[in-house]
């Protein structure tokens, strides 16, 4: 078993998987894609390109196992989860987290959280 010291660097200093998920209509558990989620992700590429953020890889991703909250996003290496709603919730994780290196407390998925009521209010949007 090789140690962490011999393991090459990152290639990306940070990586962003977005949920673009895609449940058929009326899903219990819904779906990222029905809730816009490819319009954030793609909105997010283009504005790091725009930024000039670099180091940074923002792919799309299948589910991710939290649907409930979604749209969702998570940034590794840290394993930060993201409910990210708006464009400017878009802006806020791209210049919080990934320019500034601290985190947006208001749109962090918490472990515990399941049901879209726990973050609607945090989030500022109302809970289906």
């Amino acid at each position: 078993m090789s140690s962490a010291a011999a393991d090459p660097a990152p290639y990306y200093r940070a990586h962003v998987f977005a949920c673009t998920n895609a449940r058929p209509e009326g899903h219990p558990r819904g779906s990222c894609a029905r809730r816009g989620s490819e319009k954030l992700r793609n909105y997010m590429k283009a504005r790091a390109k725009e930024l000039k953020i670099e180091g940074v890889r923002i792919n799309n991703a299948g589910c991710l196992d939290r649907c409930e909250l979604g749209p969702v996003m998570v940034v590794y290496p840290e394993g930060i989860w993201y409910a990210v709603r708006t464009f400017e919730d878009v802006d806020e994780v791209l210049q919080t987290h990934l320019i500034n290196g601290g985190r947006v407390e208001r749109l962090m998925l918490r472990p515990e959280e399941t049901e879209r009521e726990q973050i609607a209010a945090r989030v500022g949007e109302a809970a289906e």
